[in-house]
């Protein structure tokens, strides 16, 4: 700008010139935090992540954090993030609070998305103990024993169950099988009233599936 003449700057004569290697931008780069375009492209490389995923989780260093303490126990990436952007922060919204002050830690919301993934509940049952542990702070474990949601897995009882759903809706089985195939979903709709939501939805839709073919 010293050529400018609305500027009219001109160099220093007493300023020595300012030289800048290669190693000492290098040392500088390897102290600064991980930066948030960098953070983005790691999410995406190592968890596996969508685009849209990695930019929203590493739109705060907090939130980064919180997604990766909750992947560290629970090494699936996508179900954590669909957690956090999804039940987590809508929680928060309606709370007024930032992660930081989250009531459900990630320690904690790692183990309920192992419960569902261990076919120990259901994802429908997954959201009441979520409401829960938002409420109470309590280990999703612990909620599922005291209030009995195991999720009901022998096929037996299940059985038992489509039985009894299917002599009782004796008239929609026969729609059923004159061709109103959606009412399938009304069948497996009454197997999970009946069992309050505790029956394992694919054993649910074998077993239907099986006896109302016959």
């Amino acid at each position: 700008k010293e050529e400018a003449h609305d500027y009219r700057y001109f160099p220093d004569p007493d300023l020595l010139p300012l030289v800048i290697d290669d190693h000492w931008i290098d040392s500088i780069r390897k102290i600064l935090p991980e930066l948030p375009d960098e953070k983005k492209k790691r999410f995406i490389d190592e968890y596996g992540l969508p685009s849209y995923d990695s930019g929203f989780l590493t739109s705060s260093h907090e939130l980064a954090d919180y997604f990766e303490e909750c992947v560290t126990q629970f090494p699936k990436p996508k179900p954590v993030s669909n957690w956090i952007m999804g039940s987590l922060l809508g929680l928060l919204n309606a709370q007024g609070k930032l992660i930081t002050k989250s009531p459900i830690s990630p320690g904690n919301l790692a183990q309920l998305l192992k419960l569902i993934d261990d076919n120990i509940i259901s994802g429908k049952i997954a959201k009441t103990v979520f409401d829960e542990m938002a409420q109470t702070g309590k280990a999703p474990k612990k909620i599922v024993k005291e209030k009995g949601l195991v999720q009901v897995t022998d096929e037996s009882t299940i059985k038992a169950v489509v039985v009894k759903v299917l002599e009782d809706c004796s008239k929609e089985v026969e729609d059923y099988k004159n061709g109103k195939i959606k009412l399938f979903g009304f069948f497996v709709g009454q197997v999970m009233k009946e069992t309050k939501g505790k029956a394992n939805p694919k054993i649910v839709n074998e077993i239907l599936q099986d006896l109302i073919s016959k």
